[in-house]
């Protein structure tokens, strides 16, 4: 192995040399890299190899070529670079393919060799890297598309990227993406063949030799892979993918009508497919008769004319296919339309009002999702429509029995009326959910407690919450806990909440930082009772958060009541509880803050 190394920093003399000759590197400088690439080339010949030590070498090489531009920037040379720089290039070239042969599955590998080609080989050399990539990972769609736009936009080569989709979609032949993007690969060749044809006719030059074949230019290619996709890949959300990407090039006119014309004969039973038409239709505009209206009215009425147009297309959407996905396309229009910022009074009542008819017939034909009910719900409730909103609500919890969402929009419903059943709804809500998820519920009715009840009853239902909700959920109930306490009895019952908490694992550090924060605030805070919490806290905590150890220290220090001699004994405990790196933040925060005290 000393041989092999030895004859590996020999080879590399001759570039050590120039380097040294024009000025680049001093003799010291030199001897320190033969050092260096000595230890490196040991690490990578031994018989035991690891990922890291080539990836180190690697690297290593890369600074040192880094270094070498910036100096012969600074000193304007730029002469040798055969001899020294591709020397180093092609060094890196050879253990970048030692290392991908040796770990052959590491994609992460394989890139970092494609980013180093790129800004250091040439494009023939970074071409066979992306053939012997490809050749080992063809199960990879995102590789095969990688190479084949290189091959399109930094080799300029359309002939190779098509041969290289036509490759991939043998492996994939049912890969939306790679449909996609082969789509627009030659969508875009052909705009580029296009524009490069005007440009050399604008110039009067005789293109009859020149070769511009017409199936390209009239994007005859990309009609045959969308043909072609589509008979393998079926549903509207990918016909409607390849319309979006036609839509881009303006001279593709026909082909995208095709497309259009074949979306609504091939999935008139897809509810995307009416979508989009009925959406369509806010693009198309419409003309105006009779007497023409200022122009902010003019054009709240085209706007509202096309969105009627849009409706009807959906009322027609509804009867023919008459699914819950299907009405729900349509809710989802009318709400997004209702969301949209109008000065138009008449343009409001009318979007609710179209959004109102929606929900209403949906719940009819007991075709309204989940989620709809919640939205309609909140419509109602933003409107004041109290009365209706209760209707919808008990529908809505009948139908989602089990449905969180659905009982919190209810008990919302009743709260905003100030009805006097909601306590019993809540108990009723229990009854029929099942215990994990109710998180939410539970802080609803302890906030409607504390503004309807009284302290006893709302402390209750914390009680009641802590015995049903448990693990992760569970911490968050009881920082509200400790919250209520503090706003309706102050320190003294706070106190007395986090005693009857301290052992009711999991906490969080929220939790102890709010009762340190609330003795605190009291005019005469105890010191014992800090020890007490930050101790507390340290015991769950104390090996991961460095903060809680410094803010116990400084305590010590800035506290009347604080023991500064404590501070060392507390700066030994931590560093035995943390590890790595918050171990090493706690020694940094520490040092400022002994610094910022001298």
């Amino acid at each position: 192995m000393a041989e092999i190394i030895q004859e590996r920093i020999e080879d590399r003399l001759p570039e050590l040399e120039q380097l040294e000759r024009i000025g680049l590197f001093s003799h010291a400088e030199i001897k320190a890299i033969i050092k260096k690439a000595s230890d490196l080339e040991y690490k990578i010949q031994r018989r035991a190899l690891f990922k890291e030590d080539f990836i180190n070498y690697v690297q290593y090489e890369i600074n040192l070529l880094e270094l070498i531009q910036r100096r012969r920037t600074r000193i304007g040379y730029s002469f040798k670079k055969d001899e020294i720089e591709n020397s180093i290039v092609h060094r890196v070239q050879g253990v970048f393919q030692r290392a991908s042969a040796k770990w052959k599955d590491d994609v992460q590998l394989w890139l970092s060799y494609i980013v180093f080609c790129k800004k250091w080989a040439n494009k023939t050399q970074l071409s066979k890297v992306y053939s012997a990539m490809l050749a080992i990972h063809s199960n990879k769609p995102a590789l095969w598309i990688m190479a084949a736009k290189w091959e399109m936009e930094d080799r300029l080569s359309s002939e190779s990227a098509r041969q290289l989709f036509l490759r991939a979609l043998r492996f994939h032949p049912e890969c939306q993406k790679l449909y996609q993007e082969y789509f627009r690969m030659e969508l875009m060749h052909a705009e580029k063949l296009r524009k490069e044809k005007e440009e050399f006719e604008k110039a009067k030059m005789d293109v009859a030799n020149l070769d511009y074949p017409e199936e390209i230019l009239t994007g005859a290619l990309a009609r045959i892979i969308y043909k072609n996709s589509i008979s393998k890949i079926k549903g509207a959300e990918f016909h409607l993918s390849l319309l979006s990407i036609a839509q881009l090039f303006d001279f593709a006119k026909d082909l995208q009508k095709e497309i259009y014309d074949d979306l609504q004969t091939l999935h008139t039973d897809d509810p995307f497919t009416w979508d989009y038409v009925a959406r369509r239709e806010l693009e198309i505009e419409s003309q105006a008769a009779g007497e023409q209206p200022t122009a902010k009215q003019a054009k709240a009425v085209e706007l509202c004319r096309r969105e009627e147009r849009c409706c009807a297309v959906y009322e027609e959407a509804v009867k023919t296919l008459s699914t819950e996905a299907m009405w729900k396309c349509y809710i989802i229009f009318c709400l997004e339309r209702f969301a949209k910022k109008t000065s138009s009074k008449f343009l409001r009542e009318k979007r609710l009002e179209r959004t109102m008819i929606a929900f209403r017939k949906a719940h009819e034909l007991k075709l309204l999702p989940e989620l709809q009910y919640k939205q309609w719900i909140q419509l109602l409730l933003q409107h004041d429509f109290l009365e209706e909103a209760l209707e919808v609500a008990v529908a809505g919890t009948e139908l989602f029995r089990d449905s969180v969402m659905i009982w919190q929009m209810k008990l919302q419903v009743l709260i905003d009326s100030e009805s006097p059943d909601v306590g019993m709804l809540f108990e009723e809500a229990f009854v029929h959910l099942k215990t994990q998820g109710c998180l939410p519920l539970w802080i609803s009715w302890a906030e409607w407690s504390e503004s309807a009840k009284s302290k006893e009853d709302t402390e209750q239902v914390f009680k009641k919450a802590l015995l049903t909700v448990t693990g992760a959920d569970s911490v968050t109930l009881k920082e509200k806990y400790l919250d209520w306490a503090y706003r309706s009895g102050g320190c003294k019952k706070a106190r007395t909440v986090f005693k009857s908490l301290q052992e009711s694992r999991p906490f969080s550090v929220d939790f102890f930082r709010k009762m340190i924060q609330f003795e605190k605030e009291q005019e005469s805070s105890k010191m014992v009772h800090l020890r007490e919490y930050y101790e507390r806290a340290l015991r769950e905590f104390g090996s991961v958060d460095s903060d809680l150890w410094m803010d116990y220290i400084r305590e010590e220090l800035d506290h009347p009541l604080g023991r500064p001699e404590n501070c060392g004994q507390i700066y030994w405990r931590a560093m035995k509880m943390l590890q790595g790196e918050s171990a090493e933040a706690f020694v940094t925060k520490h040092a400022m803050h002994q610094a910022g005290h001298l």
